[in-house]
């Protein structure tokens, strides 16, 4: 329980990949006046969240995990969530950042206080106050399921993906899963097994590529272990594919078509109905939206107690669920596979900057923030994976390291300047840094390809993907340039009311 007045140096909001890699990186920098709040009860962040079936990730393991803390022990190429969660838990184990973390502690609100430079932060588990705030509550954090109407009155089970009910027994029912996003394309072929009958509702077809995924074999772990370099090795090669392909998606789209062939001949090796596959093929440049992989997904639907229909769930008359196109279908449950609040930071309805306004109405017009990590008006606070820092193709985990990197130094900066201190982003540094990225949005293929994803803002706008290289964007948050943030101090001591009778009668 936290003590009323209680002050910390940093105040790190979230225990995901990027609360603890930030953690980590205040203890390597000689930062041990800090604490870690967390709502849930455990470590993992999204990892934890999701533990829908069939969940895993679509980058390699050995790419999505901290250069800091390789893991040697990885058992797929591509690792499932309970071995992501294990490893986040390890590494809250081995950097011995558990004392430093409070569970339970969600934040209701942190608000700028001008005099004591510093952020007074209200907790469910009490109120302290933190020099500088370090905000990694992450982008796929609070799920956003669409306001059907009819909804409430569905008699049946209604879940998100990222809450998945383990207690309610699916084998035998009629479902409907909405969406085709990365979730769904992984909860399809885990269910369509047991379920009677399971009706997709695709708004728009997704490119899924092949998921070349198999077993790390004990020798190659063996090797890994006995040999470290063979793991940095491993990790710089799948890096160095990537970074490789980024080209395509920023700048030549128009060279993506081979790799929509590729797309298609995957979907036509399962899908064998004409009217099935022409449902299921995209009419937009593949990478516009995230690319899935699925070696299941497309044999799945091709089962005959599946249908896809194509069309978004518009509304729900008691237990029957109706498409936008009119198809009806009768179901016992059903699945939001719809997503998260990416573009519209929940966090940011609870963060009060200097001048009494909170961080959501500041971005009312769209998220931007210096390289990704500080807005104007909001003095030492500090966001990983900000605006514009999400990735088309690669592991996030290398763009929160160089988050992790522009933080300590923005500590160290305060360091050397010395005294209570507070720098804040200049609104004129902001623009320039974000007109910078939204021009070299403009001939990306998430701007260019032709849809409409959830990369993009209500006015359109990509907030959410970095659209070059993560050597890039290591480059450019290597350093803070103090030139970019105006530094605050205290104001002046007050004159009190004596004082200023006295120089009124001089």
């Amino acid at each position: 329980m936290a003590h009323e007045h209680e002050h910390v140096r940093v105040a790190v909001i979230g225990s995901g990949f990027g609360g603890l890699g930030a953690a980590v990186r205040l203890r390597r920098e000689g930062i041990t006046d800090f604490i870690v709040l967390e709502r849930a009860d455990s470590v993992g962040g999204t990892w934890r969240d999701n533990s829908y079936p069939g969940c895993a990730c679509d980058v390699p393991s050995h790419l999505y995990s901290f250069s800091f803390a390789p893991n040697p022990e990885w058992p797929r190429t591509f690792s499932g969530q309970r071995h992501i969660r294990a490893y986040l838990e390890h590494v809250a184990d081995v950097f011995r950042l558990r004392p430093h973390i409070r569970f339970d502690s969600e934040v209701k609100k942190m608000t700028w206080n001008t005099e004591l430079l510093r952020w007074d932060i209200e907790t469910t588990a009490g109120n302290l106050s933190a020099d500088v705030v370090v905000s990694a509550t992450g982008p796929l954090s609070d799920p956003k399921i669409p306001d059907i109407p009819g909804l409430e009155s569905f008699p049946g089970k209604v879940f998100h993906s990222a809450r998945w009910d383990h207690d309610y027994d699916l084998a035998g029912k009629r479902v409907a899963m909405v969406g085709t996003g990365a979730s769904a394309i992984q909860i399809v072929p885990s269910i369509q097994p047991e379920v009677s009958r399971l009706t997709v509702f695709q708004r728009t077809p997704p490119w899924v590529m092949p998921r070349v995924d198999r077993a790390i074999s004990g020798a190659e772990r063996s090797l890994h272990r006995a040999l470290p370099v063979t793991t940095r090795l491993r990790r710089g090669l799948l890096w160095g594919i990537r970074e490789l392909q980024v080209q395509a998606f920023t700048k030549h789209p128009g060279e993506l078509g081979f790799v929509e062939q590729l797309a298609k001949r995957n979907m036509a090796r399962a899908i064998k109905d004409p009217a099935l596959r022409a449902k299921l093929t995209p009419d937009y440049r593949i990478g516009c939206k995230r690319i899935l992989l699925s070696s299941t997904y497309y044999p799945a639907l091709a089962q005959d107690n599946v249908d896809v229909v194509a069309g978004g769930l518009s509304e729900i008359r008691g237990s029957t669920v109706v498409a936008a196109d009119g198809t009806e279908a009768e179901v016992d449950a059903i699945i939001f596979g719809t997503g998260f609040h990416v573009t519209d930071m929940p966090i940011a309805e609870r963060v009060v900057g200097a001048d009494g306004r909170t961080l959501a109405e500041t971005w009312k017009d769209g998220m931007a923030a210096l390289r990704g990590a500080s807005a104007a008006g909001f003095p030492n606070w500090m966001t990983i994976i900000g605006p514009n820092t999400g990735l088309g193709n690669s592991s996030m985990i290398l763009m929160i390291e160089s988050q992790l990197n522009y933080m300590a130094d923005y500590l160290r900066q305060l360091d050397v300047l010395g005294g209570r201190v507070a720098l804040d982003a200049r609104p004129s540094a902001v623009n320039a840094w974000n007109r910078k990225v939204q021009e070299r949005m403009k001939r990306t293929v998430w701007n260019t390809g032709g849809c409409t994803s959830w990369y993009l803002d209500a006015n359109g706008r990509n907030t959410t993907v970095w659209p070059g290289t993560t050597t890039e964007f290591r480059r450019a948050t290597r350093q803070v340039d103090l030139a970019e943030y105006a530094v605050l101090r205290p104001p002046a001591a007050k004159v009190s009311p004596v004082d200023e009778a006295a120089e009124v009668t001089a």
